[in-house]
């Protein structure tokens, strides 16, 4: 299998999101049901699904709109106000994950290779790389 990443051209509504958080900072986030979900420090979430496509949402239509249980939305909802607190180490997320490094978002790539996406989310301090699968539904966030 060849490691080939080609830029995949985005769709006017992706172009759309990805306007809306260059300059926002990723605060944390979370895998549910295929996709990822990014909390933004202008209280917004940003949703990533397999085939890259993506929605942004304030924080709290987001978590409403999850199909979970109410014990998990709450702990959600925890974690989020923890994060939007300006608490940096934040410490006693329950649900939430913070990123692999300081990411305030100046440029987002998409990119393929067969079944597999990655959106490449450039900042001053690193890249982060986001990769699903299409065929294994497995997202992966790490620093690129």
């Amino acid at each position: 299998m060849t490691n080939i990443w080609t830029p995949k051209d985005t769709t006017s509504h992706q172009d759309h999101v990805i306007a809306h958080v260059v300059g926002a900072t990723v605060l944390g986030y979370f895998v549910f049901d295929e996709a990822l979900y990014i909390l933004l420090d202008i209280g917004f979430v940003w949703t990533i699904f397999l085939d890259s496509e993506m929605t942004l949402l304030p924080h709290p239509v987001a978590v409403n709109e999850l199909e979970i249980d109410g014990p998990a939305r709450e702990q959600i909802k925890a974690d989020i106000d923890l994060l939007l607190s300006d608490n940096s180490s934040a410490e006693g997320l329950r649900r939430l994950e913070t990123p692999p490094l300081h990411c305030q978002i100046l440029d987002v790539n998409v990119f393929a290779n067969g079944e597999l996406r990655r959106l490449v989310v450039a900042s001053e301090d690193g890249n982060l790389a986001i990769e699903t699968s299409l065929i294994t539904a497995e997202i992966r966030v790490y620093e690129f």
